[in-house]
């Protein structure tokens, strides 16, 4: 079983790498979704693990609708990836009906002529049909699906997950992320799946900061470990 953990400090990739995940998904604000961490997070993420870091690339909170000025964003966020050391980049855009947007093409291309894998995320369960849209992405590439199945947590949608990982396994790693625990991961990867992404952090015991400037919350290595230790 290949383990991606998203974090969005050097904590948690330090401890991703501690009990032997593949890679994580680094990123900043998860409380949005995950945003694009800093050139510094990324570069001390590399330096002080062995483990592939793949980062995001989201420069804003919302949804996955970009116009052309975004993606002169994405593609200069993709080339800092790269400087820092990073081993891949994950990103999405849809239309405006929802669908797989041509502009991933360019991204795409930039990406791989810097020998950057490629990861499709969850802007996926946003597609109203998921065979036009995974084909899509096949076509234009990419190396991994990051998928909920279309629902809120992996264990709902584990049955699209399954069809998507048998019809379209062979083409791309098929990724099951969002609610997986130690609770259902055994089931999830006793479905065929090979790949599953889960957060792994918690509130820490300070209060939260006043003037809305967020709560800290601290890597949650318990999880980490219990997961991992299933495999």
């Amino acid at each position: 079983m290949n383990i991606e953990i998203c974090t969005d400090s050097i904590e948690g990739a330090l401890a991703a790498d501690k009990y032997g995940a593949k890679r994580i998904e680094l990123c900043s604000s998860l409380s949005l979704g995950g945003l694009t961490p800093s050139f510094g997070l990324i570069k001390q993420c590399v330096d002080k693990t062995n483990i592939e870091v793949h980062v995001i690339i989201r420069h804003k909170e919302g949804g996955f609708q970009y116009s052309s000025s975004d993606v002169e964003i994405m593609t200069s966020d993709i080339i800092q990836a790269k400087k820092a050391g990073a081993t891949g980049v994950v990103f999405g855009i849809l239309n405006d009906q929802n669908e797989i947007s041509d502009l991933n093409n360019k991204l795409v291309e930039v990406s791989k002529n810097m020998d950057l894998e490629v990861t499709f995320h969850r802007a996926f369960d946003f597609v109203t049909n998921s065979r036009i849209a995974i084909e899509k992405i096949i076509g234009m590439g990419f190396d991994r699906l990051l998928t909920s199945g279309l629902s809120k947590t992996a264990e709902e949608g584990l049955e699209i997950i399954s069809k998507l990982q048998e019809n379209f396994g062979s083409k791309i790693q098929i990724m099951a992320g969002s609610g997986i625990n130690y609770l259902n991961a055994l089931k999830i990867a006793e479905s065929g799946i090979n790949n599953i992404h889960f957060t792994a952090r918690k509130k820490s015991d300070k209060a939260p900061a006043n003037f809305s400037m967020g709560e800290e919350m601290i890597t949650d290595e318990e999880k980490i470990q219990s997961i991992i230790d299933l495999f």
